[in-house]
């Protein structure tokens, strides 16, 4: 490939990730996509060896090869895991080998931008981390209690309006369709001792007019207060039913959300906020992978030219 080539690390069907390569083609920007999880071994090469310090080689997949002492960025989204093909000891360990070995490589590249990097995204992924580091730097933070007790969370429960909501957004099936788990109010007598079974998150609820989206590329900030129909606690259960407009960000807030990503090593990351009646914004939780392409139309923000600016150059535009 001429020049120096952004890789794309995600799965075939993502139509975000789809939004920024057309925007790098457009500025012509060399990209080599590929799904590290689907295509390696089978569609790809890998070829690295060290040298001063550092790793080089070719990364080729199909007919394309990038020169991996030149990739410029490390575009992050939403790859496969490393599936072995049966449950046979040498395809479980093969898978490993491979995850170790290409993703090992691919996060030691030299002078590459990553958006971010795999494992500061896997690091962030924490909500309990999120909520540690959201409140030292001064964000308002619900009372949050994670448990396993049902007393516990009964005795949460009963001190003020609470919700229970998952620590993972993972993927969930009822009767055979995907299903999402959405943050829900919870009364401390519909608590039983199924709590026992797995961890829960309880919070406070939050007396709130409406929710912000966030979503920090670079040092650029750029919001959306997203307005639900009355009654609904969390807006993702009622996406056809929403509002969209643009906001500015408080200061404060945006100089900490800057420092939530310093944190943890990251250069983008999606906030959900909490917007009370006066104004205060509440700080939920951040997906440091998360989906932001529906709200570029909806509200009006450039979240891609931010994002292929920072791929090309270093810097957001």
């Amino acid at each position: 490939m001429d020049g120096r080539p952004v890789l794309v690390s995600t799965e075939a069907e993502d139509p975000t990730a789809d939004l920024v390569v057309a925007e790098l083609n457009r500025r012509g920007v060399p990209v080599l996509r590929f799904d590290p999880g689907r295509d390696f071994p089978s569609r790809a090469t890998l070829a690295a060896s060290t040298a001063a310090g550092s790793w080089s080689g070719s990364l080729t997949i199909g007919r394309r090869t990038a020169d991996l002492s030149g990739v410029r960025a490390f575009y992050h989204r939403r790859p496969n895991p490393y599936t072995p093909e049966t449950d046979h000891q040498a395809d479980r360990f093969a898978a490993q080998e491979n995850r170790r070995g290409l993703n090992g490589v691919l996060g030691a590249l030299p002078g590459c931008l990553y958006l971010s990097h795999p494992q500061a995204v896997a690091r962030a992924e924490y909500k309990p981390a999120q909520l540690a580091v959201a409140s030292r730097l001064g964000l308002r933070v619900p009372a949050t209690l994670i448990t396993n007790d049902p007393a516990e969370a009964r005795l949460f429960a009963a001190a003020q309006p609470t919700i229970y909501k998952p620590l993972h957004a993972g993927s969930y099936h009822v009767d055979g369709s995907p299903a999402g788990i959405w943050a829900a109010p919870v009364e401390p007598g519909e608590i039983t001792d199924g709590v026992r079974t797995c961890a829960h998150l309880f919070q406070a609820q939050v007396p709130k007019s409406g929710d912000v989206r966030a979503v920090v590329v670079g040092e650029r900030v750029l919001c959306a207060l997203i307005t639900a129909p009355p009654g609904v606690l969390d807006w993702r259960s009622e996406y056809r039913d929403l509002t969209y407009e643009p906001v500015d960000c408080p200061e404060p807030v945006r100089v900490a959300l800057l420092r939530f990503l310093g944190e943890f090593g990251l250069r983008f990351g999606a906030f959900d906020f909490a917007v009370t009646p006066e104004g205060d914004w509440w700080f939920l939780e951040c997906n440091p992978n998360g989906q932001w392409a529906w709200l570029e139309h909806a509200a009006g923000l450039p979240i891609t030219s931010a994002i292929a600016g920072l791929l090309e150059n270093g810097v957001t535009g």
